[in-house]
């Protein structure tokens, strides 16, 4: 399992994202309307054909639209609200730095001993090994 921060930054990039392809849907579903009195839509077209559709544009039906956007505005909540709780969790805000340095020479006390206790286990193994081809070579062919 990755660490917090790696978690963090995960679920921050994949807000992200979420974001373009919210953006995206909306641009590619939305439906052309004009909003303003000085809006205006360029049509260009010639006699005898139907007015062009922009062939970036794909408009849903207004309810089907709307319940995208509803489940995108949902996703987009929470992920932020999963983003709020790994920085809820992140260690040391409520550590002062002498809980910190505490934390930290405790831990390099415990790598010593996990060192000390990885170096017997390689001599054991070297022991062991010694023994075994001490046993092998003594072993006659009949």
């Amino acid at each position: 399992m990755a660490d917090r921060l790696t978690q963090l930054q995960d679920a921050v990039d994949q807000l992200a994202n979420q974001f373009i392809a919210s953006i995206y849907y909306v641009h590619k579903h939305h439906n052309l309307q004009i909003l303003s009195a000085t809006d205006s839509v360029r049509v260009d077209k010639k006699e005898n054909e139907p007015a062009p559709q922009d062939p970036d544009v794909d408009p849903y039906p207004a309810e089907q639209f709307k319940a995208g956007q509803r489940e995108l505005a949902q996703d987009l909540i929470l992920k932020e609200q999963q983003i709020e709780y790994l920085i809820s969790i992140l260690p040391g805000l409520e550590n002062s730095e002498k809980d910190q340095e505490q934390t930290i020479k405790r831990l390099e006390e415990d790598l010593r001993i996990a060192e000390e206790q990885r170096k017997q286990a390689l001599k054991e193994k070297e022991a062991v090994l010694a023994r075994l081809e001490g046993v092998i070579r003594s072993v006659k062919r009949p």
